[in-house]
């Protein structure tokens, strides 16, 4: 999978390149482009961004940029093009196992006050939101895009790591503990160290039933 983004901030995907995704891109299994908009502009002092018509605070992305740089990446529209906007649809789990299958992602991160509306018209197919609160930017949100795709790629994970998380079948994961097995009065359950798997499949099914009960009921309903 190869997941391109348009940004005015490139030092900020440094965190890319360590843990798992550094291991990833490093093997191969995912591929990250990170494009600098600034080096499309047309604007012989690298300006991206203007006033906005109609008067108001702060700053607007230009069209241009965002343009000239997406014609270059993807000039046969091939790649699934996202803008990671507030207003966007909420990044829930199903969509990760959509964009899964994509074979290049493109994510676009707005800046300052937004993004030209004719350059999403023009070259972006959705927008994504992480949540309903305002960053400052784009960057973390397609951070965080690119992380929870990447986990579904063919090899950046071994399988058992991908099954009973939180949010498959609607339900949250359940706790987890490792040695020692007392720590400051509090025990691991004796029913994780009994040997007994169809006991601890039980055990783990009814605590993910309960803690989603208790911090997600809106996902029961679902």
């Amino acid at each position: 999978m190869k997941i391109t983004v348009l940004t005015l901030f490139p030092e900020m995907f440094g965190a890319l390149s360590a843990s798992i995704l550094g291991r990833a891109q490093k093997e191969g299994k995912v591929q990250f482009d990170v494009v600098n908009l600034r080096d499309y502009t047309e604007d012989k002092h690298l300006k991206c961004d203007d006033y906005p018509f109609g008067g108001g605070a702060g700053m607007v992305m230009m069209a241009q940029p965002i343009g000239s740089a997406i014609e270059a990446l993807d000039p046969e529209h091939k790649a699934r093009r996202i803008f990671l906007s507030p207003r966007g649809e909420v990044f829930r789990q199903q969509k990760v196992f959509e964009l899964v299958e994509e074979e290049h992602i493109i994510l676009l991160c707005g800046h300052y006050e937004g993004v030209d509306q004719r350059a999403i018209d023009l070259f972006i197919d959705e927008e994504l939101s992480i949540g309903d609160y305002v960053l400052t930017g784009g960057e973390l949100p397609a951070m965080v895009v690119m992380d929870a795709v990447s986990r579904y790629v063919e090899g950046v994970l071994s399988p058992e790591s991908l099954v009973q998380e939180s949010f498959s079948e609607n339900l949250l994961e359940y706790p987890h503990y490792t040695r020692p097995v007392e720590y400051r009065g509090l025990k691991v359950p004796d029913v994780l160290r009994s040997g007994n798997h169809a006991a601890i499949d039980g055990w783990r099914r009814e605590q993910s039933e309960a803690i989603t009960k208790k911090m997600r009921p809106d996902l029961l309903k679902d």
